[in-house]
């Protein structure tokens, strides 16, 4: 080849490399769509939804939250785990990363093989929350009053949850194991519906992410007896944690929750790594931070493979507590 053919070649080259560029970087080219896999007014929800805007501003396209509830969050995660669209993110949570496998016989998707983890979002403790008017009758006051009650008056208190197999259901699982108690558990699609029915007094109790209980218990339509937390939520110093609550057999009681953004594994790397990129911008601003704080989160934004050990040792934990509460669903 000639020394001149050589050089036209190189500068044909080139001349195409910024087209290349620009094709790597036209992604996203429509809406992105972040499934959360519960109903609208619950953590899952209210996170991504305090998510969206700055996503939207980052990415250069409109960011659509679309609520996909069922199978304790497992249906949404499995039209997530099987999209080839490339614009298609989860919200997941503890349950559907960390929980379900453990609780579910037959799973619709593999949540490791079938996700490719973007970023931890937020942590958050749950909250013990009653009824008031049910805990007046009852003389529930305090988690050790909760216990006394239980087990005078084995399946009288009904105990509600977001659905089988999340961490709501599995902290409230866990607390009746520890402590011998019988409480029959009603489970709901999402937070929210739980919420109504619990603050109608249809329901007793619940263990809620905090989140979504705050403002409710901050009207006084909730009463809150203490965080699942190993720590006080700085949202609510004053209330203790129910390790703090002077019951021996909860002293080293501990089940939060947390939050995620989740790709499919067909998603390539690159789009995978500008999303967390944005993501932990958005998670730093102090608008997001400010507004996480006021519900009791704790906002996160760390690496893909931080939050893959963190789904990793979580998938342990809870197949523990799995098996130790006696928990299932059929």
């Amino acid at each position: 080849m000639s020394l001149n053919r050589r050089a036209l070649l190189a500068l044909s080259s080139a001349a195409c490399l910024p087209g290349l560029a620009r094709a790597q970087q036209a992604w996203p080219s429509r809406p992105l769509r972040i499934v959360v896999p519960f109903p609208p007014a619950g953590t899952t929800d209210l996170l991504a939804r305090a998510m969206a805007p700055e996503l939207q501003k980052a990415l250069g396209q409109p960011v659509i939250i679309e609520n996909k509830p069922g199978a304790g969050g497992n249906t949404g995660s499995a039209e997530v785990a099987h999209a080839t669209d490339g614009h298609t993110l989860l919200m997941g949570t503890v349950g559907t990363h960390a929980i379900n496998a453990s609780l579910y016989p037959k799973m619709p998707f593999d949540p490791v093989k079938d996700f490719a983890p973007v970023t931890l979002v937020a942590a958050v403790p749950n909250v013990l929350v009653l009824n008031p008017a049910n805990a007046q009758k009852y003389g529930i006051q305090t988690v050790a009053d909760l216990v006394r009650v239980a087990k005078a008056q084995p399946g009288k208190l009904n105990m509600c949850s977001s659905g089988n197999g999340t961490s709501i259901h599995l902290a409230g699982e866990l607390f009746k194991s520890l402590t011998g108690t019988y409480m029959i558990h009603f489970p709901y699609r999402g937070s929210g519906p739980a919420l109504l029915d619990l603050m109608g007094g249809n329901m007793d109790l619940m263990f809620d992410n905090l989140p979504s209980a705050l403002p409710h218990i901050r009207s006084g339509k909730l009463k809150a007896l203490a965080v699942t937390s190993a720590r006080r939520s700085e949202a609510l110093p004053d209330l203790p944690t129910i390790a703090e609550s002077g019951v021996p057999e909860l002293k080293a009681f501990e089940a939060s929750s947390w939050f995620g953004l989740l790709a499919p594994i067909s998603q390539p790397a690159d789009q995978v790594a500008r999303v967390q990129r944005e993501a932990a911008k958005a998670l730093a601003t102090p608008a997001i931070k400010e507004r996480m704080a006021s519900q009791g989160a704790v906002p996160g934004g760390g690496s893909s493979a931080e939050f893959a050990a963190l789904i990793a040792s979580e998938t342990a934990k809870w197949a523990k507590v799995v098996k130790v509460s006696g928990a299932k669903v059929d």
